[in-house]
């Protein structure tokens, strides 16, 4: 459980990092509204958490499962 729990602080602080490729970040640094920029960096975190969160609900469903199965 203590290992759930530290890879789960692992992931929730890496969420609040914005990552930028080089090229999108060149165009976007050139603009003087930064609100695409923002938009950029929410888009490339929303599309890195999905599959994060995908495997987190796969690997607590057999978790779950193989408890389960322990107790009968």
């Amino acid at each position: 459980m203590k290992r759930f729990i530290s890879f789960l602080l692992l992931f929730l602080v890496t969420i609040a990092s914005h990552a930028q490729c080089a090229m999108c970040r060149a165009v976007l640094e050139s603009e003087t509204d930064n609100s695409m920029a923002e938009g950029v960096n929410n888009g490339i975190i929303y599309l890195a958490a999905i599959p994060y969160i995908l495997m987190g609900g796969v690997i607590w469903f057999i978790y779950r499962s193989r408890k389960k199965a322990k107790q009968e």
